[in-house]
């Protein structure tokens, strides 16, 4: 019975460190992605900002040539 005892308390320690290396792998994932949708996002914005000052040239050009 100790015998079977001590196998299973091995199994289990086993099986624990497995799921904290698991865990650890998938927080390094999600700051990782994190980071990457950090930098998409400050993409979007500046290509965002730049389309809406081009739109305001665009605009200020037309005016002129109707002028």
């Amino acid at each position: 019975m100790k015998q079977q005892l001590e196998q299973r308390l091995k199994e289990l320690r086993a099986e624990y460190a497995s799921g904290q290396k698991a865990l650890a792998e998938l927080e390094n994932k999600q700051a990782s992605l994190r980071s990457t949708l950090q930098r998409i996002s400050s993409a979007i914005q500046v290509l965002e900002e730049e389309l809406s000052n081009e739109g305001g040239k665009e605009e200020n050009k037309a005016a002129r040539l109707i002028k």
